[in-house]
């Protein structure tokens, strides 16, 4: 029997117009698309994995890059082109930092529809990523949070024994989905904080998988220490596969049965940073099927070599992503293959 592959990506697409120089006192700004669930799609479907792409596309022209830029990585395109705006992430730099503007109301990658995500399984894809902005608020994070509990429980049951809840057990009626998600917290767009953590927190409980960075878990629970916010996370979510990263400091990966600390990867020749932590999110998710570990049980029983080598390579491709402009993530060819698996 074939192991599933394909995996269904929703949350925004946008185009980045970042501040690069100034001419006679005027900024100027370079467009790039972006947005951190269109990175990983484009980056899983580099790596060799199948990749639906649920968020609606504007039919204006930076919605037509935007699209051009997932079918030229080999992403299947699921949702339809609307009329309404392409959302705008604005990058500034005020001393040399910089500073983020978000322009999302009423875009088109925000008009998802029920219907179009129930189409999405007919794929029977092996799993669902989500995150970021998307889960930021409104009714479009609702319904993705509706979708997300859905996909976890999707062949499944609430199994009871001697009134107690024993967790899901597992229907046969229907393939699982696991669930992956990335916050990529986005501070600038959280309008009601304790909202976003009573959603965020119940996603926990329903992602079999979780990547977060050092500095989104010190913004989650800023009266941690960044180890014991970890320790927290593990605690308060569902079993899985749990993935801290922390930039030059490497990355710290946990199952039920082992826990691995892997190192960063160097980066030879640094252009930037940009989607760095997603195109290690998206090198994760294809190194999973690749290796045959797709349903629950397989990432409940992910051994320290398991860890090991699933981070590096995701560690290797971050950094290979590093030594180009934007989110530009490697194509599986330009990949060392990676040890330890099935």
């Amino acid at each position: 029997m074939a192991v599933p592959s394909t995996i269904i990506v929703g949350g925004e697409n946008l185009i980045d117009f970042v501040e690069t120089h100034d001419i006679n006192g005027i900024p100027q700004y370079s467009a790039n698309p972006g947005g951190s669930p269109f990175n990983v799609a484009i980056a899983a479907a580099r790596l060799g994995n199948p990749v639906d792409y649920l968020s609606p596309l504007s039919t204006d022209r930076l919605g037509k890059l935007l699209a051009e830029r997932l079918l030229g990585s080999g992403v299947a395109v699921k949702a339809p082109r609307l009329d309404a705006p392409t959302s705008l992430a604005v990058v500034s730099l005020e001393e040399g930092q910089p500073t983020y503007q978000f322009y999302r109301k009423d875009t088109a990658e925000r008009l998802i529809t029920r219907q179009g995500l129930q189409d999405a399984l007919k794929s029977d894809p092996w799993a669902f990523h989500i995150g970021s902005l998307a889960i930021s608020g409104g009714e479009d994070a609702v319904m993705w949070h509706e979708f997300f509990t859905q996909c976890y429980q999707r062949g499944y049951q609430r199994g009871f024994q001697g009134g107690q809840e024993q967790g899901y057990q597992h229907d046969s009626g229907e393939a699982a989905v696991i669930t992956s998600l990335d916050p990529n917290v986005r501070p600038a767009l959280i309008e009601n904080r304790a909202g976003y953590m009573a959603r965020l927190e119940d996603m926990f409980t329903r992602a079999d998988i979780i990547k977060l960075s050092d500095e989104d878990i010190a913004w989650l629970y800023p009266e941690m220490e960044i180890m014991a916010a970890f320790d927290h996370l593990c605690a308060i979510s569902c079993k899985g596969l749990r993935v801290l990263t922390r930039g030059g400091d490497g990355a710290i990966a946990s199952s039920p049965v082992a826990r691995v600390e892997t190192p960063a990867r160097p980066v030879h020749n640094l252009v930037d940073t940009v989607g760095a932590g997603d195109t290690f999110m998206a090198a994760m998710l294809a190194w999973l099927p690749a290796h045959g570990k797709t349903s629950r049980a397989d990432l409940h029983a992910l051994s320290e070599r398991d860890l090991g080598a699933m981070t590096a390579w995701a560690a290797q491709a971050a950094a290979m992503n590093c030594q180009q402009q934007g989110c530009n993530p490697p194509h599986l060819a330009e990949m060392t293959p990676s040890s330890g698996g099935a």
